[in-house]
């Protein structure tokens, strides 16, 4: 074959030139159709449909008066009398006034049912339901949780209501299209739209699981609905960060699956009911597992006392490492709690701890956290005493009757105070301090300051770098790694 029969013909060029160009122009229009596809071109249509659903919330509580011309002079002011006689002769001294506060909620079911944030009717004394259309109606505390920040509340209608549904929070993905609805600063219904910027946002309760998103949220938008694209709940609207008090894109919406819950419990019982396993528990840091045998990762929750209650009466010990619980691996403390939560109380469930180098199975059967009964604490510092030692940067000293009674100890514990710290020492970087009570090392109990000494040689001899202590601070216990690298 000669090179001039590979050769193409002049036309045929021309012919594929004018099918590549439309091929280019149809890709274009493919790609251009599905960025409108994923870009709505308008929220009307939801905003339109769900609006009903949506509530304005006025509170209104009586406080007590006021005791000075508070706001007019400054206290102590030569003035500050004649300005308090001047508010009597007005009938503005110490008489109770009545204030009121704006948020929002939303309806779940045709018979009344609304929800909102605790803080938006906390210590409410009235509280009013005002619709899209414009109707008002008042409302009664259906039950309330403090821990999610939660409310339920109820309104009496002659004809059912537009209400909405909830959706699976946990299908949101960061960058879906999100909707806000509510009442910011007041100023009636208002419509924001955003995305979702992060999931599994915590703020300070052992329950939160945040949606977090930049669709503009204000005060007044407390208790309001957070929609997905499909008119589905993902979220309530609870607090934003912000240096001003204004939206500045970090809002936070409690997860519409925590929200489910709490609301299906508050409805049936008007009050939340928690499972309770009875453990104090802290996370399994990388410098535990070095001194844990058995133990691969940094997971799990490390029990760190096993107080009276259903641990406790499942075999559970201190030192034991919670690995599953209720066939769900336990990544760390803050997973572990919320399962527990959400558990059934009364159910028996399988819990899989690491003890000794072993795993082993314990069948708990779970109480109710509400009942479960708080721990006082208590953390006086010691002086030093004769009898001390210092080993690993700390001064320790037995744990005597009498050091007891200053530190406020229980008779029962024993172990090693804690006397001083060598502030240049690792046990001062890892967060011991004097007052603290050494009760374990190696997971095994300490008498004596011998006992100390002999699991830091074993250790060594066992080639570990660290050495797993139990601190006590304040009736708190807590694991700590102690390297024994000098």
């Amino acid at each position: 074959m000669t090179p001039q029969a590979l050769a193409i013909p002049r036309q045929t060029l021309a012919h594929f030139r004018v099918i590549w160009l439309a091929a280019l122009v149809l890709a274009v229009a493919l790609v251009q159709s599905v960025s409108a596809q994923a870009r709505p071109e308008s929220f009307a249509d939801l905003a339109e449909k769900f609006s009903p659903a949506v509530v304005n919330i006025t509170t209104s509580t009586v406080v007590a008066g006021r005791t000075g011309p508070q706001g007019i002079v400054p206290e102590g002011s030569p003035f500050e009398d004649f300005f308090r006689e001047f508010q009597d002769r007005q009938g503005n001294g110490d008489r109770p006034r009545r204030t009121s506060a704006l948020g929002s909620g939303f309806v779940i079911s045709e018979d009344g049912y609304v929800v909102t944030n605790n803080h938006v009717i906390d210590g409410a004394d009235e509280i009013l339901i005002e619709f899209y259309s414009g109707e008002e109606l008042p409302a009664k505390v259906v039950g309330t949780d403090k821990n999610t920040d939660l409310a339920l509340l109820k309104v009496e209608s002659d004809v059912p209501l537009s209400f909405v549904s909830f959706g699976d929070s946990d299908t949101a993905r960061v960058g879906d299209w999100v909707i806000a609805m509510g009442n910011p600063l007041g100023q009636g219904f208002s419509v924001s739209a955003g995305i979702v910027s992060a999931r599994n946002r915590a703020l300070s309760g052992s329950y939160d699981d945040f949606i977090q998103t930049d669709a503009a949220i204000n005060r007044g938008n407390s208790g309001g609905p957070l929609f997905n694209m499909d008119g589905e709940v993902v979220g309530v609207n609870t607090a934003i960060l912000s240096p001003n008090g204004g939206s500045i894109g970090i809002g936070f919406s409690m997860a519409s699956n925590v929200v489910k819950k709490v609301v299906a419990q508050l409805q049936e019982f008007g009050e939340t009911r928690r499972g309770w396993l009875g453990v104090r528990i802290q996370n399994v840091s990388e410098d535990m597992v070095e001194a844990l045998d058995g133990l691969e990762t940094a997971a799990g929750a490390m029990v760190t006392d096993v107080p009276e209650g259903p641990a406790r009466e499942s075999g559970m010990l201190a030192g034991d490492v919670i690995l599953s619980f209720d066939g769900v691996d336990v990544a760390d403390v803050r997973g572990l709690v919320r399962q527990v939560g959400n558990t059934e109380v009364g159910k028996t469930v399988r819990v899989v701890v690491l003890r000794d180098g072993k795993t082993q199975t314990l069948k708990v059967t779970l109480g109710r956290r509400e009942e479960a009964e708080a721990v006082p604490a208590s953390q006086p510092a010691p002086d030093a005493e004769p009898g001390e030692k210092e080993i690993l940067g700390l001064t320790v000293m037995p744990l005597t009757d009498a050091v007891r009674e200053e530190l406020g100890v229980d008779q029962g514990t024993t172990g090693l105070v804690v006397a001083d710290v060598d502030e240049a020492s690792v046990a001062y970087e890892k967060g011991l301090r004097a007052g603290d009570v050494l009760t374990e090392a190696s997971q095994q109990k300490l008498l004596s300051i011998a006992d100390l000494e002999a699991r830091i040689d074993e250790a060594r001899e066992a080639g570990r770098k660290s050495l797993l202590l139990l601190v006590r601070r304040g009736g708190e216990p807590r694991f700590v790694a102690l390297s024994l690298e000098e």
